[in-house]
Protein backbone atom coordinates (compact mmCIF):
# COMPACT_ATOMS: atom_id res chain seq x y z
CA UNK A 1 0.00 0.00 0.00
CA UNK A 2 1.54 3.86 -0.86
CA UNK A 3 2.25 6.04 1.28
CA UNK A 4 -0.50 8.84 2.00
CA UNK A 5 0.93 12.12 0.16
CA UNK A 6 0.97 15.15 1.59
CA UNK A 7 -1.69 17.51 -0.10
CA UNK A 8 -0.99 21.35 0.79
CA UNK A 9 -4.44 22.64 1.90
CA UNK A 10 -5.82 25.68 3.34
CA UNK A 11 -4.18 25.57 7.32
CA UNK A 12 -6.61 24.17 10.05
CA UNK A 13 -4.51 24.90 13.12
CA UNK A 14 -5.60 27.19 15.93
CA UNK A 15 -2.52 29.85 14.91
CA UNK A 16 -3.32 29.87 10.86
CA UNK A 17 -3.38 33.52 9.56
CA UNK A 18 -0.39 33.50 12.11
CA UNK A 19 2.96 34.41 9.91
CA UNK A 20 5.76 33.67 11.85
CA UNK A 21 9.67 35.12 10.46
CA UNK A 22 11.88 32.11 11.61
CA UNK A 23 15.62 33.48 11.86
CA UNK A 24 16.50 30.00 13.82
CA UNK A 25 19.23 27.50 13.50
CA UNK A 26 20.48 23.68 14.64
CA UNK A 27 17.91 22.63 17.62
CA UNK A 28 16.21 24.83 19.73
CA UNK A 29 14.78 27.92 17.50
CA UNK A 30 14.24 25.56 15.16
CA UNK A 31 11.65 23.13 17.27
CA UNK A 32 10.24 25.84 18.68
CA UNK A 33 8.90 27.57 15.37
CA UNK A 34 7.91 23.85 13.86
CA UNK A 35 5.52 23.68 16.50
CA UNK A 36 4.20 27.06 15.69
CA UNK A 37 4.33 25.61 12.44
CA UNK A 38 2.18 22.65 13.08
CA UNK A 39 -0.32 24.86 14.95
CA UNK A 40 -1.27 26.37 11.32
CA UNK A 41 1.02 29.51 11.25
CA UNK A 42 2.62 30.11 8.46
CA UNK A 43 6.25 29.80 8.68
CA UNK A 44 9.10 31.66 6.96
CA UNK A 45 12.77 29.86 7.47
CA UNK A 46 15.06 32.85 6.74
CA UNK A 47 18.59 31.62 6.30
CA UNK A 48 21.75 32.63 5.08
CA UNK A 49 23.09 31.31 1.39
CA UNK A 50 24.72 28.24 3.19
CA UNK A 51 21.50 27.40 5.40
CA UNK A 52 20.76 26.03 8.70
CA UNK A 53 23.84 24.05 9.96
CA UNK A 54 21.55 21.40 10.28
CA UNK A 55 21.54 20.87 6.34
CA UNK A 56 24.80 19.29 6.85
CA UNK A 57 24.41 17.16 9.86
CA UNK A 58 22.24 14.43 11.41
CA UNK A 59 22.90 11.64 8.08
CA UNK A 60 21.44 10.00 6.03
CA UNK A 61 21.41 13.16 3.19
CA UNK A 62 18.53 12.59 0.69
CA UNK A 63 20.96 15.46 -1.73
CA UNK A 64 23.42 18.34 -0.69
CA UNK A 65 21.85 20.29 2.03
CA UNK A 66 19.17 18.25 2.86
CA UNK A 67 19.64 15.57 6.11
CA UNK A 68 17.44 13.57 8.04
CA UNK A 69 17.49 15.82 10.81
CA UNK A 70 17.10 19.07 8.75
CA UNK A 71 13.33 16.94 8.18
CA UNK A 72 12.87 16.49 11.68
CA UNK A 73 13.17 20.37 13.08
CA UNK A 74 11.97 22.06 9.60
CA UNK A 75 8.53 20.78 8.31
CA UNK A 76 5.50 23.09 7.76
CA UNK A 77 7.99 25.64 7.00
CA UNK A 78 8.83 27.64 3.72
CA UNK A 79 12.55 28.53 3.17
CA UNK A 80 13.84 32.00 1.90
CA UNK A 81 17.44 32.90 1.73
CA UNK A 82 18.61 36.25 2.48
CA UNK A 83 22.15 37.43 3.38
CA UNK A 84 21.09 39.45 6.32
CA UNK A 85 25.20 40.95 6.43
CA UNK A 86 24.01 42.72 3.45
CA UNK A 87 22.74 46.13 3.37
CA UNK A 88 20.08 45.05 0.61
CA UNK A 89 18.83 41.95 2.72
CA UNK A 90 18.38 44.36 6.12
CA UNK A 91 16.47 46.38 4.10
CA UNK A 92 14.61 43.54 2.99
CA UNK A 93 13.62 42.91 6.09
CA UNK A 94 12.67 45.83 7.78
CA UNK A 95 10.52 46.45 4.30
CA UNK A 96 8.12 43.35 4.95
CA UNK A 97 8.48 43.01 9.25
CA UNK A 98 4.76 45.17 9.29
CA UNK A 99 3.72 41.62 7.60
CA UNK A 100 5.29 39.43 10.33
CA UNK A 101 3.53 38.65 13.89
CA UNK A 102 6.17 36.28 15.19
CA UNK A 103 9.65 36.47 14.83
CA UNK A 104 11.88 33.60 16.31
CA UNK A 105 16.02 34.42 16.66
CA UNK A 106 18.75 32.12 18.80
CA UNK A 107 22.00 34.28 17.84
CA UNK A 108 23.91 35.26 20.55
CA UNK A 109 22.60 38.46 22.22
CA UNK A 110 24.25 41.30 20.44
CA UNK A 111 24.00 39.55 16.91
CA UNK A 112 20.20 41.32 16.10
CA UNK A 113 21.82 44.45 16.73
CA UNK A 114 24.89 44.34 15.31
CA UNK A 115 22.78 43.92 12.12
CA UNK A 116 20.42 46.41 12.79
CA UNK A 117 17.54 44.15 13.39
CA UNK A 118 17.17 44.42 16.76
CA UNK A 119 13.74 44.61 18.85
CA UNK A 120 13.95 48.30 19.04
CA UNK A 121 14.82 49.04 15.29
CA UNK A 122 11.83 46.10 14.09
CA UNK A 123 9.42 46.80 17.20
CA UNK A 124 9.63 51.02 16.03
CA UNK A 125 8.25 49.94 12.08
CA UNK A 126 5.65 47.42 13.79
CA UNK A 127 4.89 47.58 17.11
CA UNK A 128 2.50 44.57 17.36
CA UNK A 129 5.56 42.72 16.77
CA UNK A 130 6.46 39.49 19.16
CA UNK A 131 10.18 39.61 18.86
CA UNK A 132 11.52 35.73 20.90
CA UNK A 133 14.74 35.64 21.47
CA UNK A 134 16.23 32.34 22.74
CA UNK A 135 19.74 32.77 24.07
CA UNK A 136 22.34 30.37 26.32
CA UNK A 137 22.48 32.20 29.33
CA UNK A 138 20.06 35.49 29.03
CA UNK A 139 21.11 39.31 27.25
CA UNK A 140 23.04 40.46 30.30
CA UNK A 141 25.38 38.47 33.16
CA UNK A 142 28.69 37.49 33.16
CA UNK A 143 27.65 34.34 31.01
CA UNK A 144 25.69 36.63 28.67
CA UNK A 145 28.36 36.62 25.63
CA UNK A 146 29.65 32.79 26.25
CA UNK A 147 29.07 30.18 23.55
CA UNK A 148 26.28 27.89 24.39
CA UNK A 149 25.57 24.55 23.35
CA UNK A 150 23.58 21.72 25.11
CA UNK A 151 26.16 19.87 26.93
CA UNK A 152 27.41 22.70 28.15
CA UNK A 153 24.19 23.60 29.82
CA UNK A 154 23.67 19.54 30.57
CA UNK A 155 26.76 19.99 32.79
CA UNK A 156 26.41 23.21 34.39
CA UNK A 157 22.92 22.53 35.45
CA UNK A 158 24.01 19.64 38.09
CA UNK A 159 21.45 16.62 36.99
CA UNK A 160 24.38 15.16 34.87
CA UNK A 161 26.27 13.32 38.71
CA UNK A 162 22.82 11.80 39.16
CA UNK A 163 22.58 10.22 35.98
CA UNK A 164 25.90 8.93 35.99
CA UNK A 165 25.00 6.45 39.18
CA UNK A 166 28.03 4.94 40.49
CA UNK A 167 30.32 5.72 37.77
CA UNK A 168 31.22 9.41 35.83
CA UNK A 169 28.62 12.26 35.15
CA UNK A 170 26.54 11.57 31.94
CA UNK A 171 24.58 13.62 29.99
CA UNK A 172 21.38 12.67 28.28
CA UNK A 173 21.94 11.18 24.78
CA UNK A 174 20.44 13.43 22.74
CA UNK A 175 19.40 17.60 22.50
CA UNK A 176 17.72 17.84 26.04
CA UNK A 177 18.35 21.31 27.12
CA UNK A 178 17.75 22.67 23.71
CA UNK A 179 14.59 20.86 22.77
CA UNK A 180 13.20 22.12 26.36
CA UNK A 181 14.21 25.58 25.50
CA UNK A 182 12.34 25.08 22.16
CA UNK A 183 8.90 23.53 23.55
CA UNK A 184 9.42 26.40 26.32
CA UNK A 185 9.76 29.64 24.04
CA UNK A 186 6.02 28.05 21.67
CA UNK A 187 4.49 28.65 25.26
CA UNK A 188 6.22 32.26 25.74
CA UNK A 189 5.06 33.22 22.00
CA UNK A 190 1.77 31.75 22.38
CA UNK A 191 1.55 33.97 25.77
CA UNK A 192 2.88 36.75 24.25
CA UNK A 193 0.18 36.24 20.97
CA UNK A 194 -2.53 36.11 23.93
CA UNK A 195 -1.34 39.45 25.61
CA UNK A 196 -1.14 41.12 22.47
CA UNK A 197 -4.67 39.68 21.44
CA UNK A 198 -5.86 41.37 24.79
CA UNK A 199 -4.43 44.46 24.42
CA UNK A 200 -6.91 47.41 23.04
CA UNK A 201 -3.67 48.76 21.34
CA UNK A 202 -2.42 45.72 19.82
CA UNK A 203 1.03 45.77 21.29
CA UNK A 204 3.81 42.99 20.70
CA UNK A 205 6.71 42.83 23.25
CA UNK A 206 9.85 41.29 23.39
CA UNK A 207 10.24 37.46 24.97
CA UNK A 208 13.35 36.44 25.78
CA UNK A 209 14.02 32.91 26.75
CA UNK A 210 17.36 31.40 28.09
CA UNK A 211 18.48 28.04 27.86
CA UNK A 212 20.07 27.86 31.12
CA UNK A 213 16.83 28.83 33.09
CA UNK A 214 14.45 26.45 30.65
CA UNK A 215 16.34 23.36 31.20
CA UNK A 216 16.66 24.42 35.27
CA UNK A 217 12.93 24.58 35.27
CA UNK A 218 12.61 21.43 33.37
CA UNK A 219 15.32 19.04 35.00
CA UNK A 220 15.18 20.73 38.96
CA UNK A 221 12.44 20.78 40.41
CA UNK A 222 12.46 17.21 41.88
CA UNK A 223 16.22 17.38 42.67
CA UNK A 224 15.24 21.04 44.33
CA UNK A 225 12.17 19.34 46.95
CA UNK A 226 15.31 18.41 49.35
CA UNK A 227 16.66 21.77 49.12
CA UNK A 228 13.63 23.61 49.40
CA UNK A 229 13.39 25.04 52.85
CA UNK A 230 17.48 26.15 53.02
CA UNK A 231 19.42 25.94 55.37
CA UNK A 232 17.59 21.99 55.78
CA UNK A 233 18.81 19.26 53.39
CA UNK A 234 18.14 16.26 53.69
CA UNK A 235 19.13 13.51 50.86
CA UNK A 236 17.66 10.26 51.65
CA UNK A 237 17.73 8.12 48.60
CA UNK A 238 14.55 8.64 47.08
CA UNK A 239 15.35 9.81 43.65
CA UNK A 240 17.34 6.62 42.65
CA UNK A 241 14.86 4.52 44.02
CA UNK A 242 11.82 6.45 41.84
CA UNK A 243 13.35 7.14 38.86
CA UNK A 244 15.46 3.58 38.35
CA UNK A 245 15.03 0.64 36.01
CA UNK A 246 13.42 -2.70 37.24
CA UNK A 247 16.26 -5.20 35.88
CA UNK A 248 13.79 -9.09 34.85
CA UNK A 249 15.21 -12.35 33.78
CA UNK A 250 15.73 -10.96 29.96
CA UNK A 251 15.86 -7.38 30.65
CA UNK A 252 14.12 -4.13 32.23
CA UNK A 253 10.73 -2.64 32.93
CA UNK A 254 10.03 0.65 34.50
CA UNK A 255 7.22 1.28 37.05
CA UNK A 256 6.26 3.11 40.51
CA UNK A 257 4.26 2.04 43.18
CA UNK A 258 2.38 4.69 44.94
CA UNK A 259 -1.39 4.20 45.17
CA UNK A 260 -2.62 1.88 47.97
CA UNK A 261 -4.68 -0.07 44.85
CA UNK A 262 -1.49 -0.05 42.69
CA UNK A 263 0.74 -1.78 45.45
CA UNK A 264 -1.99 -4.81 46.28
CA UNK A 265 -1.87 -5.09 42.50
CA UNK A 266 1.41 -5.76 42.41
CA UNK A 267 1.29 -7.86 45.70
CA UNK A 268 -0.59 -10.12 43.72
CA UNK A 269 1.72 -10.57 40.98
CA UNK A 270 4.53 -11.39 42.49
CA UNK A 271 2.57 -13.70 45.05
CA UNK A 272 3.46 -11.35 47.90
CA UNK A 273 0.73 -10.67 49.22
CA UNK A 274 1.75 -10.71 53.37
CA UNK A 275 3.93 -7.24 52.13
CA UNK A 276 0.14 -6.11 51.58
CA UNK A 277 -0.67 -5.64 55.31
CA UNK A 278 3.20 -5.01 56.64
CA UNK A 279 3.28 -1.77 58.74
CA UNK A 280 5.96 -0.57 56.38
CA UNK A 281 4.01 -0.30 53.15
CA UNK A 282 0.58 -1.26 53.98
CA UNK A 283 -0.63 2.86 53.82
CA UNK A 284 1.00 5.05 51.06
CA UNK A 285 2.05 7.66 53.29
CA UNK A 286 4.40 4.90 55.47
CA UNK A 287 4.91 3.04 51.81
CA UNK A 288 6.70 6.59 50.22
CA UNK A 289 8.94 6.77 53.50
CA UNK A 290 9.88 3.42 53.32
CA UNK A 291 10.35 2.94 49.23
CA UNK A 292 14.07 2.47 49.26
CA UNK A 293 13.57 -0.37 51.22
CA UNK A 294 10.78 -1.42 49.77
CA UNK A 295 12.49 -1.45 46.54
CA UNK A 296 14.99 -4.01 48.11
CA UNK A 297 12.26 -6.00 49.26
CA UNK A 298 10.68 -6.54 45.66
CA UNK A 299 13.81 -6.20 43.21
CA UNK A 300 15.18 -10.06 43.48
CA UNK A 301 11.15 -11.07 42.81
CA UNK A 302 10.44 -9.09 39.66
CA UNK A 303 13.86 -10.05 38.46
CA UNK A 304 12.44 -13.57 38.21
CA UNK A 305 10.15 -12.73 35.55
CA UNK A 306 10.65 -12.03 31.58
CA UNK A 307 9.70 -8.57 30.58
CA UNK A 308 7.15 -9.22 28.55
CA UNK A 309 5.06 -11.48 30.93
CA UNK A 310 6.03 -9.14 33.77
CA UNK A 311 4.47 -6.48 32.15
CA UNK A 312 1.12 -8.40 31.07
CA UNK A 313 0.54 -9.82 34.10
CA UNK A 314 1.00 -6.51 35.70
CA UNK A 315 -1.36 -4.58 33.53
CA UNK A 316 -4.16 -7.62 34.10
CA UNK A 317 -4.11 -6.52 37.74
CA UNK A 318 -3.72 -3.23 38.10
CA UNK A 319 0.23 -2.09 38.88
CA UNK A 320 1.80 0.17 36.98
CA UNK A 321 4.78 -0.60 35.27
CA UNK A 322 5.42 -1.42 31.45
CA UNK A 323 8.36 -2.45 28.80
CA UNK A 324 11.52 -0.50 28.59
CA UNK A 325 11.79 -0.13 24.54
CA UNK A 326 14.41 1.33 22.54
CA UNK A 327 13.49 3.08 19.64
CA UNK A 328 12.63 0.92 16.96
CA UNK A 329 10.13 -1.35 19.85
CA UNK A 330 8.18 1.72 20.50
CA UNK A 331 7.86 2.21 16.80
CA UNK A 332 6.26 -0.89 16.63
CA UNK A 333 4.14 -0.51 20.26
CA UNK A 334 0.64 -1.15 19.56
CA UNK A 335 -0.80 1.96 21.34
CA UNK A 336 2.17 3.96 19.35
CA UNK A 337 0.61 2.47 15.85
CA UNK A 338 -2.97 3.32 17.13
CA UNK A 339 -2.43 6.75 17.62
CA UNK A 340 -0.37 7.42 14.89
CA UNK A 341 2.64 8.72 16.82
CA UNK A 342 4.57 8.70 14.21
CA UNK A 343 3.20 8.85 10.52
CA UNK A 344 4.99 7.99 7.13
CA UNK A 345 4.05 10.84 4.98
CA UNK A 346 5.14 10.30 0.69
CA UNK A 347 7.73 13.23 -0.43
CA UNK A 348 7.03 13.53 -4.18
CA UNK A 349 11.02 14.58 -3.94
CA UNK A 350 12.61 11.74 -1.69
CA UNK A 351 9.76 9.26 -1.17
CA UNK A 352 8.62 7.79 2.01
CA UNK A 353 9.61 10.10 5.05
CA UNK A 354 8.88 9.30 8.56
CA UNK A 355 7.65 12.38 11.18
CA UNK A 356 6.93 12.24 14.61
CA UNK A 357 2.88 13.54 14.73
CA UNK A 358 2.00 17.09 16.39
CA UNK A 359 1.46 16.69 20.15
CA UNK A 360 -1.59 17.95 20.80
CA UNK A 361 -5.52 16.94 19.04
CA UNK A 362 -7.74 20.03 18.84
CA UNK A 363 -11.24 19.09 17.77
CA UNK A 364 -12.13 22.56 16.17
CA UNK A 365 -8.76 23.28 14.31
CA UNK A 366 -6.54 20.25 14.11
CA UNK A 367 -2.62 21.06 14.57
CA UNK A 368 -1.32 19.05 10.81
CA UNK A 369 1.93 18.27 8.82
CA UNK A 370 1.45 20.15 5.64
CA UNK A 371 4.72 20.33 4.27
CA UNK A 372 7.85 18.54 3.89
CA UNK A 373 10.91 20.45 5.17
CA UNK A 374 12.18 22.71 2.15
CA UNK A 375 15.17 23.09 0.11
CA UNK A 376 17.50 26.04 0.82
CA UNK A 377 15.83 28.86 -0.65
CA UNK A 378 13.04 26.92 -1.84
CA UNK A 379 10.16 29.33 -1.48
CA UNK A 380 11.91 32.44 -1.90
CA UNK A 381 10.53 34.34 -4.70
CA UNK A 382 6.75 32.69 -3.92
CA UNK A 383 6.84 34.31 -0.33
CA UNK A 384 8.58 37.62 -1.03
CA UNK A 385 5.62 37.81 -4.11
CA UNK A 386 3.06 37.38 -0.92
CA UNK A 387 5.30 40.00 1.24
CA UNK A 388 4.23 42.86 -1.61
CA UNK A 389 7.61 42.62 -3.60
CA UNK A 390 7.62 43.59 -7.51
CA UNK A 391 8.85 40.66 -9.43
CA UNK A 392 11.46 43.36 -10.68
CA UNK A 393 12.75 44.34 -7.33
CA UNK A 394 12.84 40.25 -6.46
CA UNK A 395 15.02 39.76 -9.76
CA UNK A 396 17.33 42.97 -9.12
CA UNK A 397 17.81 41.15 -4.99
CA UNK A 398 18.45 38.22 -7.03
CA UNK A 399 21.05 39.53 -9.38
CA UNK A 400 23.15 40.84 -6.51
CA UNK A 401 23.00 38.05 -4.55
CA UNK A 402 20.25 39.07 -1.46
CA UNK A 403 18.63 36.55 -1.85
CA UNK A 404 18.60 32.91 -3.22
Amino acid sequence: MSEPKMVITERSGPLTGIRVLDLTSVVSGPICTQALGDLGADVIKLESPTGDQTRYSGAPFKEPLFSAMHTQMNRNKRSLVVDLKSEAGRDLVLEFIPRIDVLVENFRPDVMDRLGLGYEALSSRHPGLIFASINGFGSDGPYASLPAYDQLMQGLVGVMPAQGGDGPPKPVHGPIADKTSGVIAVGAVLAALFARERDPEKQGQRVEVAMLDAYASFALPDPMTPRAFPPDFEENGMSDAFFRAWETADGHVVGLVIQDRQFTALCRVLDRMELATDPRFEQMGTRLGNYVELVATLEDDIRKWSSADFVARAREEGATFGPVNDVEAFLDDPQVRHRETVRILDDERFGPTRYLAPPWNFNRTPASIDRHAPRLGEHSEEILLELGLEQASIDALRAGNTIR
